[in-house]
């Protein structure tokens, strides 16, 4: 064999120390494990132009992959071995939807799709899922257990719907699953997957420099990094509750998550490439500080805000009204929720629905009835109320005459224009008499 590169030498040496173990691992993996009673599409191949691209990079159909993922840029890209050792990458995705903010996933319910480094195995891959096809990311790992963080079931699947895991389209998910599927045939044992919330550039590291979650994010560019130095997936342990990247322990000692980290060595080669980049690194940090940059997105408040969206979810499981959207934790402390309520639909929440539903309507009816029977009232109190007008106007028709009589008397003659008149009469009446009787 001929005199290797300085590049091969240093993958030559992690491979003694173990750091590429679980990209390199052969055994443990049959064809059947991850193919028997699978649907079709869980056994589509890749796309002509796929392996095209990874002939000409030197990678062979069955070679190991990785995963990498970043939030705020919506990307999940998956990685290949070439010949050489190194990893390049071989196609990257859109992802569909990824629920809750930046940041970690801290506890059951609080629909954070996990941060960190996990590690898949055949028996996680899920040919039958229910969103078409899927793979369990190893949630929660080392770290997430020693640091009292749970959760179950956080997956990378299709369907493109989420509640805390990374959801693809379901033509993505096939070849996603394609690429894992075929490096599994080729003796690969287990991939990594790296979460991230963003590209951890030093532009982006500098926006995000007063968040909450800003040390955690600076634990996990450590292994950002040495996969940026080597293109090689980084051996990840945990110790003293934090990740550890490419640490070669002390012969006789191990690396416990709880425990104190023991002596480690790393290949001289391997410390004086990530030491160059780190200065690289801080010059360009510095220079980000003073810039202008994209407002940062919104992060998760730590724990305190990680239990209320859990309890948000609670309700929702048990088919409670609840605002549509989870709730939000300020950093003044208050709680933003939205204002329009609703139930998720599952058999609880229908049973819940159904109940409101007969309650509202057994209320409507109520009312209905109080509202009739407040009407009859009203109307016999009004037709009451008419009567007695009635009666009155009637009582006062009779009344009138008598009155007018009495207020109005018709005035009597003086007796001598009586007399005068009475004496008229007579003349008159006997002048009429004596004419008849002499022809007058």
């Amino acid at each position: 064999m001929g005199k290797m590169t300085k590049t091969a030498s240093l993958l030559a040496k992690f491979a003694r120390a173990g750091l590429i173990v679980a990209a390199l691992g052969v055994a443990g993996c049959t064809e059947s494990s991850v193919g028997d009673f699978a649907p079709q599409h869980a056994n589509r191949q890749l796309p002509a132009k796929v392996l095209a691209e990874m002939s000409k990079k030197g990678m062979s159909r069955t070679a190991p992959v990785m995963a990498r993922i970043f939030k705020e840029e919506g990307k999940l890209e998956i990685w290949k071995q070439k010949s050489n050792g190194r990893y390049d990458i071989i196609a990257s995705y859109d992802i569909c939807k990824w629920s809750g903010k930046l940041g970690p996933k801290f506890t059951e319910g609080d629909r954070q799709a996990p941060e960190g480094f996990y590690t898949v195995r055949p028996a996680q891959m899920k040919p039958n899922s229910q969103y078409h096809l899927a793979f369990n990311m190893g949630y929660p790992n080392a770290y997430d257990r020693v640091n009292g963080r749970t959760g179950s079931n956080l997956m990378v699947h299709g369907a493109c719907s989420s509640s805390g895991c990374y959801s693809m389209t379901d033509p993505q998910i096939e070849e996603i699953y394609a690429f894992g599927r075929d490096a599994f045939k080729g003796g690969q044992t287990e991939f990594q997957i790296q979460a991230f919330p963003f590209r951890m550039t030093a532009a982006n590291m500098a926006r995000y420099r007063n968040d909450p979650n800003y040390e955690f994010w600076k634990m996990l560019k450590a292994g950002y990094d040495n996969f940026e130095v080597t293109k090689v997936p980084p051996k990840v342990d945990v110790c003293e509750k934090r990740y550890v990247f490419n640490q070669i322990a002390a012969d006789g000692q191990g690396f416990d998550p709880a425990g104190t980290c023991p002596a480690t060595t790393q290949p001289d080669s391997l410390r004086m490439a990530y030491s160059a980049y780190q200065s690289t690194y801080e010059a360009a940090f510095n220079s980000a500080v003073n810039t202008s940059t994209p407002a940062p997105k919104p992060t998760i408040a730590g724990i305190k805000e990680a239990n209320i969206v859990s309890e948000w979810t609670r309700k929702r499981a048990r088919g409670e009204r609840v605002p549509i959207e989870p709730p939000s934790l300020n950093t003044d402390g208050t709680v933003t929720e939205t204002q329009r309520m609703g139930r998720i639909d599952s058999p609880a929440g229908r049973k819940m629905a159904a109940l409101d539903a007969e309650k509202a309507a057994k209320q409507k009816a109520a009312e209905e009835k109080a509202a009739a029977v407040a009407a009859a009232k009203a109307a016999k109190e009004l037709a009451q109320q008419q009567l007695a007008a009635e009666k009155a106007a009637a009582k006062a028709a009779k009344q009138q005459p008598a009155a007018v009589a009495v207020q109005q008397p018709v005035e009597a003659a003086p007796a001598s224009e009586m007399q005068t008149a009475q004496s008229d009469g007579t003349v008159s009446k006997l002048k009429k008499r004596l004419l008849g009787m002499f022809g007058g």
